[in-house]
């Protein structure tokens, strides 16, 4: 049984609470007539116990920081509730609903990340006179076994030696240390960014303890594969916080782990800081294990004339951002968001999509990039519903719904509904949540089964207690995980209220 820190999965790969890891979309403006029944009018008398009730919600649910709400009318656009709209908050990652729509309009459903392997000369008899190069095309989504099957497509081809170098292309995307700054080091939601990139850029650190110390490895897991690495290293040090400390080397990744945290066994994903240089070790054991001996790698960051030998493509464009909003992958959403710019930092990239934002949806919001998971990025709830309306009007972006993790409309306890006797007879909720320390949103839709819907956003946040946090504790500090609860509740809460009252 694995145990100690290896147990430990982060909120962004286990999601936890109501529609965790749900999706949400952004895009144009809403019809000025719509064909959709109008919502019941309420009375001025139960509009005002209507907005006492959500009030109530709110009071009860015991948040520190700041709550807001907006929930919209979809076939009218009128306003049906609303507390704090106004108010600025971190998405968290409710942003790649925005990143989601950016990237289909700019890159187009058809869109596939590309990586191949090129030559720059003759194979005669299975031997390249010249240049092997492992040419990467910004795939967030590449893995070990992709890259299996892509080396052993290549030994198909008959190669088997290789008298140039071997060269690993990674300037489809600006490279990036990391996501963001404020983030602990070893967690691995926040890797580098390449054009070049693997297992999302994390390597997985696996240990065992034998006699009075420990066996450490690390390796590229895949299902089916599981070459080591060597690129990245670590040691057991005597200490009690923090957990993992990192210190980069020419090339390499160097780690500490606190010997306390790590039980009898287990393992982790840690944080790949040189992707370039991982990728390229692994797709060399791999080529060895085919019997094509490769020199060491050569990372450039401008693509030689050379001539394509095998080929891996990604799903397409819909299915990838459908997977990162399921399972909230902060990569996936910078790469798609990355290339949809063609800007050349991550900077400039949210800049773009921050101009493009405001002209598409008439919004003020801010993104600092497309995961949501720096701290600049900020949108009030009634700007979120306004996206939200907008995408959903748009005809070239109408899959965005179809993209979106569904759950019938929650119960009045906050907890999650009991299954339909008949399937279709209950509302449904559709929506992207974002989570970080004492962060909590959702924004999205609840679709009746008569064809009404609305739109929502409720966002909260505690910004004094967050920043409180040290950098090194931020995975998973004090009072977090039961805030965070709360806020759940709160969510499912108002959306059956919502549900209930509106539709």
């Amino acid at each position: 049984m694995t145990k100690g820190i290896g147990m430990r999965l982060s909120r962004r790969f286990v999601l936890g609470g109501l529609l965790a890891g749900v999706a949400a979309p952004v895009l144009a403006e809403a019809p000025s007539v719509s064909l959709r029944p109008r919502a019941r009018p309420l009375p001025g008398a139960a509009a005002r116990g209507a907005a006492q009730g959500a009030a109530a919600l709110v009071a009860a649910a015991k948040l520190t920081g700041t709550v807001g709400y907006c929930v919209v009318d979809l076939a009218s656009g009128r306003v049906l509730e609303a507390s704090g709209e106004a108010q600025e908050m971190p998405p968290a990652s409710v942003t790649k609903a925005v990143t989601t729509a950016f990237a289909l309009e700019k890159l187009g459903v058809d869109h596939r990340f590309v990586t191949r392997v090129m030559r720059t000369g003759p194979v005669t008899n299975g031997r390249l006179d010249g240049d092997l190069i492992l040419a990467g095309g910004g795939d967030p989504t590449f893995d070990t076994d992709k890259m299996g099957d892509l080396v052993a497509a290549l030994a198909a081809s008959g190669l088997r030696e290789v008298t140039g170098k071997f060269v690993a292309y990674a300037g489809a995307l600006p490279e990036r240390a990391e996501i963001a700054n404020d983030q602990p080091d070893f967690v691995g939601y926040n890797p580098a960014i390449s054009g070049l990139m693997l297992n999302f850029n994390r390597v997985n650190f696996v240990w065992k303890a034998v006699n009075d110390g420990y066996n450490l490895s690390m390796n590229a897991e895949g299902a089916r594969f599981v070459p080591p690495v060597s690129m990245a290293q670590v040691q057991v040090v005597d200490r009690d916080v923090p957990v993992f400390a990192y210190q980069t080397g020419a090339a390499q990744d160097r780690w500490t782990v606190a010997r306390g945290a790590l039980g009898r066994e287990g393992s982790r994903w840690l944080p790949v800081r040189h992707a370039a240089t991982y990728v390229a070790e692994v797709f060399q054991t791999l080529c060895a294990a085919q019997g094509i001996k490769l020199p060491a790698a050569e990372v450039v960051y401008t693509l030689p004339a050379a001539s394509e030998i095998v080929r891996h493509e990604s799903e397409a464009l819909p299915d990838v951002l459908r997977k990162m909003l399921k399972f909230s992958t902060n990569l996936t959403a910078e790469a798609v968001g990355l290339t949809a710019s063609g800007a050349g930092s991550l900077e400039g990239s949210a800049a773009v999509m921050t101009s493009w934002a405001r002209r598409r949806f008439g919004v003020q919001a801010v993104f600092g990039d497309h995961s949501g998971l720096g701290p600049k990025t900020r949108i009030s709830p009634a700007e979120m519903v306004k996206v939200m309306i907008a995408t959903r009007a748009d005809k070239r972006l109408s899959l965005l719904h179809g993209l979106m993790k569904t759950a019938d409309l929650p119960s009045a306890d906050g907890k999650p509904a009991a299954k339909a006797a008949k399937p279709g007879s209950v509302a449904r909720v559709a929506a992207k949540s974002g989570t970080m320390n004492f962060v909590s949103n959702l924004s999205g839709y609840v679709d009746a089964p008569d064809g009404r819907a609305l739109a929502f956003a409720i966002f909260a946040a505690d910004l004094p207690r967050r920043a409180a946090v040290p950098v090194w504790n931020r995975e998973s500090p004090e009072g977090d995980k039961a805030w965070v609860r709360r806020a759940h509740r709160l969510q499912a809460q108002l959306l059956n209220r919502w549900g209930q009252t509106y539709l």
